[in-house]
């Protein structure tokens, strides 16, 4: 069995292979650069033609190293990138509309989870009446699904005309999103997020569509953290146990969310746009169908197919621009902090 020294030694060298294959690439592009340049003056117009075209291309490819991977490099590790994430949909202004919203889109999420080769599991679901989704809340199981989630926490703001409106008039609708950091039950009780002798327990009967009871056994559980005032509640499960599981899980999430918040808060008291990116009441996205236009308001970046975001494949598109900008910024508060 390995020692923790030596499991230690390993996760560095893991850590330290994105830095050798990035330094690797640098010095073969260099090298390859340098053999194109000999070719620069040849007497062959045809073979002097491609040689500048190739080595116009090295210096662009040096360039993208020097300027994009070698800095985002230096930011340093993620505490946070083996983590899986807990994803709250919640209902906001719009009634039934916005229930459909967050039925699209659950149904978004759910694809783009798939592409990544997370697994994702509902484990709350309620259903509105009038058609669509209440809320809901998702289990992603995958390393980095946490890091690259984290960046959807906020209000996404739909418009479009409803099926229901005769009229034709566009309406406007909102979805909270909140997306929460998923740790092991091991990893938690390192975490010491919370005792015991802080925790209010009650069980119920489940309740099904319409207030009906669905059983006579009392398998639904309610927790409370008395010194937060966080409530969760579950009965989406078959048993009290599974139920009680999955509601400390949640409780888990949502103070470990708090927890790096305040990490983060401690870490840029003089900065907030962090703060501001997962601020929860925020409007961080507006889905626009007339314009077929979906638009992230923090790095200001629209993409005019709204289809392709719907569909899930677009989706890589905000994430990626998204963890580009914080990267940015994070190496932009490490020289303001050198200097």
């Amino acid at each position: 069995m390995a020692s923790p020294e030596d499991i230690n030694r390993l996760r560095q060298l893991k850590e330290s292979e994105p830095l050798q294959e990035a330094w690797d690439h640098w010095t073969s592009t260099l090298k390859a650069l340098e053999d194109v340049k000999t070719l620069l003056n040849d007497p062959d117009p045809a073979m002097k033609a491609l040689a500048s075209e190739e080595a116009a291309e090295l210096n662009g490819e040096l360039g993208t190293i020097l300027k994009q991977t070698f800095p985002s490099l230096l930011v340093p590790p993620s505490t946070t990138a083996n983590l899986s994430a807990l994803v709250e949909l919640k209902s906001g202004v719009g009634g039934t509309e916005s229930s459909l919203f967050l039925e699209t889109l659950l149904r978004m999420y759910m694809r783009f989870y798939q592409s990544n080769s997370w697994k994702a599991t509902i484990v709350a679901e309620n259903d509105n009446e009038g058609g669509g989704i209440k809320d809901a809340i998702v289990e992603i199981k995958g390393a980095g699904a946490y890091d690259t989630l984290r960046w959807e926490s906020g209000v996404h703001r739909v418009q479009r005309v409803p099926v229901t409106e005769s009229g034709g008039r566009v309406h406007t609708s909102t979805v909270a999103v909140i997306v929460l950091p998923l740790m092991e039950e091991q990893d938690a009780q390192k975490e010491a997020l919370y005792s015991m002798d802080d925790i209010k327990l009650e069980v119920m009967r489940a309740r099904g569509a319409g207030g009906q009871h669905v059983n006579k056994t009392e398998s639904a559980v309610r927790l409370t953290h008395i010194p937060t005032g966080i409530t969760v509640s579950m009965q989406d499960e078959r048993s009290q146990h599974q139920n009680k599981r999955r509601a400390f899980q949640v409780l888990s999430a949502r103070l470990m969310d708090r927890k790096i918040t305040r990490e983060i808060a401690e870490r840029r008291a003089t900065k907030n746009s962090l703060i501001k990116s997962v601020d929860r009441s925020e409007k961080i996205r507006t889905y626009n169908y007339a314009q077929e236009r979906v638009t992230d308001h923090r790095i200001g970046l629209s993409i005019m197919n709204l289809s392709a975001v719907i569909e899930g494949n677009a989706l890589h598109d905000f994430t990626d621009a998204l963890k580009k900008d914080y990267e940015e910024t994070t190496m932009e508060d490490m020289l303001e902090s050198e200097s």
